[in-house]
């Protein structure tokens, strides 16, 4: 990353974290922010402040993403994040959702609704994933199991193996739900129920053995968003995007 794309970027994360939420929507926001920056980067877009930011540069950002096959309600989340982003630097003008050229409509990633946007993944498909994510990293591979059979989101999912032993205590204690504290949406520790209590035990095994080799994390990375990202990549390698996104993992819980 240039010189300059590294101000922008910082400027653009102090921005998002300046704007309204929860704790993981102001987390979502910043990693989005500096993901725009990045993208900007590899784009050739060289600017250091965000009153540079032109239309033009956010309609680029945008169909770069679309290239990524991602699904609309994600794409609608980024440009949320970004119009926040904009609005708290004074750029009301580009903020404005019924912008003439970047509204959801505009830019082409309108009409998405929460139901139908995505498939439960087949286990034929589920295979096909953790093979690919296990000559890649098995922290991944695992983590995609858990995702599945626990009905995990992604940042629970990354972020669960502060939880595995405490896990594997209740299934063998033969308590039929867990609680999942860490990477809850709105911070909120939620229970969800084990359906294939050994499937579950077996892949916790090889989960707990996989950290405690690992500097005692599924996904062995610095940050919570590097692990994050290196999750999302792989599986997205793997075929998992758009009506495959992860959250079909969630969708096939049962």
């Amino acid at each position: 990353m240039s010189r300059f794309s590294k101000q922008l970027c910082k400027q653009l994360v102090t921005l998002a974290r300046q704007g309204r939420g929860s704790y993981k929507t102001v987390a979502d926001r910043s990693r989005i922010a500096e993901r725009f920056s990045e993208r900007l980067s590899e784009l050739n877009i060289q600017i250091r402040d965000v009153k540079h930011i032109k239309t033009s540069h956010i309609e680029k950002y945008i169909e770069s993403r679309k290239a990524d096959s991602l699904s609309l309600r994600t794409l609608q989340n980024e440009m949320s994040a970004i119009r926040s982003v904009l609005l708290s630097a004074g750029r009301n003008k580009l903020a404005d959702p019924s912008h003439i050229n970047l509204s959801n409509q505009a830019l082409g990633i309108s009409g998405a609704n929460r139901d139908g946007t995505k498939l439960p993944i087949t286990d034929e498909k589920l295979n096909a994933v953790v093979s690919f994510a296990q000559r890649k990293d098995e922290g991944v591979a695992l983590a995609v199991q858990l995702s599945r059979y626990l009905g995990l989101r992604t940042e629970e999912t990354v972020q669960s193996a502060k939880s595995l032993k405490t896990w594997r205590q209740a299934l063998i204690n033969n308590h039929e739900r867990v609680r999942v504290v860490f990477g809850t949406k709105g911070g909120r520790p939620r229970e969800t129920t084990v359906f294939n209590r050994e499937k579950v035990l077996s892949i916790l095994d090889k989960a707990i053995s996989y950290v405690s080799e690992h500097n005692g994390k599924l996904i062995d990375k610095p940050s919570l968003h590097t692990a994050i990202d290196r999750y999302r990549n792989i599986v997205r390698e793997a075929g998992m995007n758009g009506k495959n996104a992860p959250h079909s993992l969630r969708y096939a819980y049962s």
